[in-house]
């Protein structure tokens, strides 16, 4: 390889979703009139879904330019909008109980079909992740097989489960064993994103604050429930990624529960706390964690690039959380220069686009074409990024307009 050589990369983080007039198209006919007298209702709050850039999220010319304009020539897709029947954002709403189950499961499966059909326009440079429910396992088994025979080869999304759903039991119960067994044998991916997993906070003026301060704690404790309860040890092919989680946290925790699962192996026992054999596991967490797992890290940090150091360079895929405001885009070149300073091409290659095509099927020779006329070059991310521009809000904003 030489220093003018390009990347191939592959945002393993990226969201879109289709208008209410759009999902409308999609729904089964017996929910068409419950849908009109609900989206007569509907008031969105949310800046971003109802100005022009809303059209990112569905518009072909305008996504596929900005992301060409970006670097990124691939991507993994996250829902984003609002689906039909859904009380507010996508990945935020709270969970279905029997009361809505039946109308927010007709709003997801409509939105995979719809998501289906905006992926088969550009099947070598779009993985989509479609959506499931956990209220009825029959139904989610169905929609796992409906899934993968309809191209959607970034799997199935799965909801960071909040403790005050008690209707659902908790993925360290062997009551999803039949979800697992038939995500390993058709080879889907398992996949958790941010956003979900928080308890209600009530009607209360902190309640946005209490679950900007708390969401990625409860994101980030589900990997206890797979990896504590078993699952990985059940079903050792099981592809499980958590995405958007971070992940400079990882290392800590591992190396702590490596330190109990030792404890429970050796004695049986963990001070006066006390283990029968169905508690002890035969590997370590970074044993299920190096087997099981891969983590989509949107927008890193350094903190999270040190990981790689730790851990190595397979687990991780970067993502750029386009086309929301916190995410790279349209910065992604100067983020990856600022954030990576000194990875070697090989690491490179690994975290921007060699990871997330092994787990989600894309093929690198299909992209090269693009990834050669719009892909940063091994010489350009090689360049430190140590200074940012005066007033980078501004030029933020002008480069948001431009893409407009």
């Amino acid at each position: 390889m030489s220093a003018t050589d390009h990347y191939t990369i592959i945002s393993a983080d990226t969201h879109a979703g289709a208008s209410h007039a759009i999902y409308r198209d999609y729904l089964e006919a017996e929910f068409l009139e419950d849908f009109d007298a609900w989206r007569a209702k509907y008031k969105n709050p949310f800046k971003d879904l109802t100005d022009q850039r809303r059209l990112r999220n569905w518009d072909n010319e305008m996504r596929n330019s900005q992301q060409d304009a970006d670097g990124v020539v691939g991507e993994v897709i996250f829902p984003n909008t609002i689906p039909p029947f859904f009380p507010g954002f996508v990945l935020m709403a709270p969970m279905p109980d029997e009361s809505n189950y039946r109308h927010r499961h007709a709003g997801i499966r409509a939105h995979n079909r719809w998501l289906a059909d905006f992926c088969a326009e550009f099947p070598h440079r779009r993985a989509g992740i479609g959506q499931v429910f956990l209220n009825d396992l029959d139904d989610t088994i169905e929609d796992v097989h409906w899934i993968k025979e309809h191209g959607l080869r970034g799997g199935i999304l799965i909801p960071a489960l909040p403790p005050d759903a008690t209707w659902l039991p908790q993925y360290n119960d062997p009551v999803y064993d039949r979800l697992w067994a038939v995500c390993q044998d058709l080879d889907v991916p398992v996949n958790m994103h941010s956003g979900s997993g928080n308890p209600s906070y009530g009607r209360t003026p902190s309640a946005a604050l209490m679950y900007a301060a708390e969401c990625l704690t409860f994101s980030n404790r589900q990997i206890l429930y797979f990896i504590l309860g078993g699952v990985f040890e059940r079903f050792p092919r099981l592809r499980f990624i958590m995405t958007e989680q971070r992940c400079a946290w990882i290392p800590s925790l591992l190396e702590g529960l490596d330190r109990m699962l030792k404890g429970v192996r050796d004695r049986g026992a963990l001070g006066e706390l006390r283990f029968d054999k169905d508690a002890v596991l035969p590997k370590s967490a970074t044993e299920y964690f190096q087997q099981n797992m891969k983590v989509g890290v949107s927008q890193p940090n350094i903190a999270d690039a040190e990981v790689i150091d730790k851990l190595g360079s397979d687990f991780f895929m970067w993502g750029s959380d386009y086309p929301h405001d916190e995410g790279t885009h349209p910065f992604t070149r100067e983020h990856l220069r600022q954030v990576f300073e000194g990875r070697p091409e090989s690491v490179m290659r690994k975290i921007l686009g060699g990871n997330a095509a092994e787990v989600y099927g894309f093929n690198l020779d299909a992209l090269a074409a693009e990834a050669e006329r719009f892909g940063p070059t091994v010489a350009e991310l090689a360049e430190p990024l140590r200074e940012l521009p005066e007033n980078p809000n501004e030029a933020l904003l002008q480069a948001g307009e431009r893409a407009l």
